[in-house]
């Protein structure tokens, strides 16, 4: 019985992670367009990823989801001053959230604000499975969201990230999605 539950949990672990890799670096590869854009924190290249969207028009507002409460965007941001084209009026910094659930939970209602009819959703390659699921989840059937997956660090995740993902995201799996 428990070499059961150990084989069960094992194949149920390589699935997930096999699932996680398949996960494409779309910032590289696609060029997207939509009304609002929300940024995940917690890793590196999210923000700046959602402020090149902005910069380029490819998005017209930018949430950036998860910020400390004590932070600024020009705190959290080092490089605005090299974006001279974007207003930071454009920006909006959700302060609530500590979670990627907190994080769709948070977004919803500041994307309804400003009548988002369409989101990119950015987040780093090993997080965006969940991040995806965690959105389709929360915000309403059918509603367009658009995944914009950056690297953080290197393009495989190393194998302590990629367990780590795994373990949350088979979490959220039996509890959020």
């Amino acid at each position: 019985m428990v070499a059961s539950v150990l084989i069960f949990i094992g194949w149920a672990f390589l699935r997930e992670a096999r699932k996680i890799l398949a996960q494409p670096v779309s910032s590289w590869t696609e060029d997207v367009n939509a009304d609002c854009a929300v940024v995940l924190t917690g890793g590196p290249n999210r923000i700046r990823e959602g402020v090149e969207l902005l910069a380029r028009r490819s998005v017209q507002k930018l949430i950036i989801s998860g910020v400390n409460p004590q932070s600024g965007f020009r705190d959290i941001f080092a490089h605005w001053p090299f974006y001279r084209d974007i207003h930071e009026q454009d920006i909006i910094l959700e302060r609530r959230s500590r979670t990627t659930y907190g994080n769709a939970q948070q977004s919803l209602p500041l994307v309804e604000a400003l009548r988002c009819r369409d989101v990119v959703v950015i987040t780093s390659r090993s997080h965006m499975r969940r991040a995806m699921n965690t959105f389709r989840a929360e915000f309403p059937s059918g509603y367009p969201l658009i995944p914009r997956a950056v690297v953080s660090g290197s393009v495989q995740p190393g194998w302590g990230e990629l367990a780590t993902e795994t373990v949350k995201s088979l979490f959220y799996s039996s509890w959020v999605y």
